[in-house]
C-alpha cells in the first residue's frame, strides 16, 4: 500500500507469449443461422432469430474464457475487450495493462472452471529502470450471457486484470513518488509488517504520506493507484528495484504494540487503541483480523454506555447530576415515543448518581433528556472532548460523530446509541480526556514533521466536573461493571463499560474505555456481548503492561 506514485510511465510494446493451453479463438453462436439471414424463402421479411437465454453452458464458458485469455495474452486489446460485456471499460483497463505496466511477456493459463467462474494464472515479466523481474499472481473471470445478443461474454470488472483492483483504480509501473520508509517506535526500534501484521496498512499509509519527508530515495515498483476518494492507500504489488528508505519515528511503543496484538488475536473480531493522556501520542493500535480495514482508527460504531462518560460530563456541567446526589434509576423510562429499559430490567431504588453510573443504568440518563437542549450533548462532545474536530493523526482516521438529534434519537444518544458513532481511537481519547480534564488530539507522527495543526477543543473540563467524573470512573472500576476486568489495578485509574445494540445482531458490540496513570485505552469486540467481559480484559491488559 503506497501512494503518490509518479504518474508518468514510459509505455512499452506488450510482446505477449500466449500460454493458454487449448485456448480457442472464437465463441459458440448456437443460433443455427447467421446474422441477417432468414430461414425463410429469401423474401425481405425481418429475421425472427431467437436470442439465446439462460446461463452459459460448460462448453461456452470454456470457449469464451480461453478466447479472452488468448487475445489478452497476445496483446490484442480490441479483440479481448469485444469478448466482454463492457467493451469500453475493458479496452481502457487492458490497454492500460499494456501501456502503463512494462510487461515484456506474459502467459495466461486457465484453470478448472467452477460453474461460470474460471480461475487463471498470470506469469509475466516486467522490465523497467534497468530491472527485469518475474511477476506471477492468480485471478479469475466469470462468463455470463449477453442479454441482447445471447452470446456468452466475460462479465467485466477491474479484478479480472488483478484481484486487488477496484473500480477506478489504476495499475502502474515506474519510479515511486513515495520512497520506502524505515518506521521506528518511540525508542528507535524498527516496526515491520512481518513482526506487526496489524500495522501493515498503517505503515503503508505512513509511507504514502511521509516517504519523501523521511529522506528516502524512490525505487521502481508496480503498484495499484487507488481511485480518487478511496479510503484505501495505494498498494505495492511488485518491487523491481528497492529504493533507499528514510527513517520515520512514530509514537508507537513496540512492547505495548505486541501486547495489543496478542490481546486482540484472542478474538475473531476486535480492535484496541492506547494513547498517552499527557501528550495525545498513540502508543499502540491493533485489529483482529490483522489484515484489511483499520477499524481501530477508521471504524464507526455506536459506543454504547461508554458514551456515558461524555453524557455524565454534560449533566454535571448543567447541574442535572452530581456525585453523591440522589438520581432516579427506574426499570423503564419513556421519551419521544420510545420505551427504554435497563439490562435485565434492573432498577436502583433511592439510588445516587454514582450508583447509576457504576451499574450503567440507562434510564438514569434517559430521564434527563427532556432537560437538555437538542445540541447540548453535541457541544459537550466537541468543545470538551474534541469529537468531530478533524483530527490530524498522521494517517486516515475517523474522529467520531455526535450529531444534534431530537426526540427518541436524542435520548438514545445519551446512552451511546441513536446516531452517535465512535471507534477505539475516539474512545481511548475520551478516556484520556476524562483522566486529565484536557483534550489532546491523538497522533502517530509528530506534527513538527509536516507542520500539521492538531485539533484543539475550545475549553477544558470544569474542575468540579473533572473531579466528579474521575470518582465516577474509579467507582465503576472498583465496584461497578468494570470491576472484574480492572481487578488488582493500582495507581490512578478509572473505567466505563458499554454494550451497544445493533439491528440483526444476536449479541451487542462490547466496549471498554479506561485509563491508568499516563495511559488510556479503549477497545471494541463486535458481537462480543457485555463490554466488561469481552473488551475489558483486552484494555486492562494494556493498562497493566503500560
Amino acid at each position: 500500500m503506497r501512494s503518490g506514485a509518479r504518474a508518468a510511465i514510459v509505455g512499452a510494446v506488450f510482446a505477449a507469449m500466449v500460454g493458454v493451453a487449448g485456448c480457442g479463438s472464437g465463441q459458440d453462436d448456437s443460433s443455427g443461422a447467421k446474422d441477417g439471414a432468414s430461414a425463410g424463402s429469401g423474401d425481405d421479411k425481418p429475421s425472427l432469430k431467437k436470442v439465446k437465454t439462460g446461463p452459459p453452458s460448460a462448453a461456452e464458458v470454456k470457449t469464451t474464457a480461453h478466447a479472452f485469455l488468448a487475445a489478452w495474452s497476445a496483446g490484442e486489446t480490441a479483440k479481448a475487450a469485444a469478448l466482454t460485456d463492457d467493451t469500453g471499460a475493458a479496452t481502457t483497463a487492458l490497454g492500460g495493462y499494456r501501456t502503463k505496466v512494462k510487461v515484456a511477456k506474459v502467459a495466461l493459463e486457465a484453470g478448472q472452471a467452477s460453474g461460470a467462474k474460471v480461475p487463471f494464472s498470470v506469469n509475466a515479466r516486467i522490465s523497467s529502470g534497468g530491472a527485469s523481474v518475474p511477476w506471477t499472481y492468480e485471478s479469475s473471470l466469470t462468463v455470463t450471457r449477453d442479454t441482447e445478443t445471447g452470446k456468452p461474454v466475460v462479465a467485466w470488472k477491474p479484478s479480472v486484470v488483478h484481484p486487488d483492483l477496484a473500480e477506478g483504480d489504476t495499475l502502474k509501473t515506474g519510479a515511486s513518488e513515495g520512497p520506502p520508509i524505515k518506521a521506528v517506535d518511540r525508542d528507535g526500534k524498527e516496526l515491520t509488517a512481518s513482526e506487526h501484521p496489524t500495522l501493515k496498512t498503517v505503515l503503508a499509509a505512513l509511507r504514502e504520506r511521509y516517504g519523501k519527508k523521511a529522506g528516502g530515495e524512490a525505487g521502481v515498483e508496480t503498484w495499484i493507484q487507488r481511485a480518487k476518494g478511496s479510503k484505501s492507500p495505494d498498494k505495492t504489488l511488485k518491487v523491481l528495484s528497492k529504493g533507499t528508505p528514510g527513517t520515520l519515528r512514530t509514537t508507537i511503543d513496540a512492547s505495548l504494540q505486541r501486547t495489543a496484538e496478542q490481546q486482540v488475536s484472542k478474538r475473531t473480531k476486535a480492535s484496541v487503541v492506547a494513547v498517552k493522556p499527557s501528550t495525545g501520542e498513540v502508543l499502540a493500535l491493533a485489529n483482529s483480523p490483522a489484515s484489511g480495514f483499520n477499524t481501530a482508527f477508521q471504524g464507526s460504531y455506536a459506543p454504547g454506555s461508554t458514551m456515558k462518560i461524555i453524557t455524565s460530563t454534560t449533566l454535571m456541567d448543567k447541574g442535572l447530576a452530581a456525585y453523591g446526589k440522589s438520581h432516579p434509576c427506574p426499570k423503564y423510562f419513556s421519551y419521544g415515543g420510545w420505551k427504554f429499559q435497563n439490562d435485565k430490567k434492573f432498577e436502583i431504588k433511592n439510588g445516587t448518581f454514582e450508583q447509576s453510573f457504576a451499574r450503567s443504568c440507562n434510564t438514569a440518563f434517559i430521564s434527563q433528556a427532556g432537560k437538555l437542549k437538542d445540541d447540548d450533548l453535541s457541544k459537550e462532545a466537541r468543545d470538551v472532548f474534541g469529537i468531530g474536530l478533524n483530527w490530524q493523526t498522521g494517517v486516515s482516521s475517523f474522529d467520531g460523530s455526535v450529531p444534534v438529534q431530537s426526540g427518541a434519537s436524542k435520548a438514545a444518544s445519551l446512552i451511546g446509541q441513536g446516531g452517535v458513532r465512535m471507534n477505539p481511537l475516539n474512545m481511548a481519547s475520551v478516556a484520556a480526556t476524562a483522566s486529565t480534564g484536557t483534550f489532546r488530539q491523538p497522533y502517530l507522527v509528530s506534527p513538527s514533521l509536516d507542520d500539521r495543526t492538531l485539533a484543539k477543543a475550545s475549553r477544558t473540563m470544569k474542575s468540579s466536573t473533572h473531579d466528579q467524573l474521575k470518582k465516577l470512573m474509579r467507582l465503576t472500576a472498583t465496584s461497578g461493571t468494570a470491576a472484574e476486568a480492572m481487578a488488582g489495578m493500582s495507581g490512578d485509574f478509572g473505567a466505563k463499560t458499554g454494550s451497544a445494540e445493533v439491528d440483526n445482531q444476536e449479541k451487542p458490540n462490547g466496549w471498554f474505555s479506561a485509563y491508568r496513570d499516563d495511559i488510556a485505552a479503549a477497545g471494541v469486540v463486535p458481537e462480543g456481548g457485555h463490554g466488561g467481559d469481552t473488551a475489558g480484559p483486552i484494555v486492562a491488559a494494556l493498562l497493566r503492561a503500560g
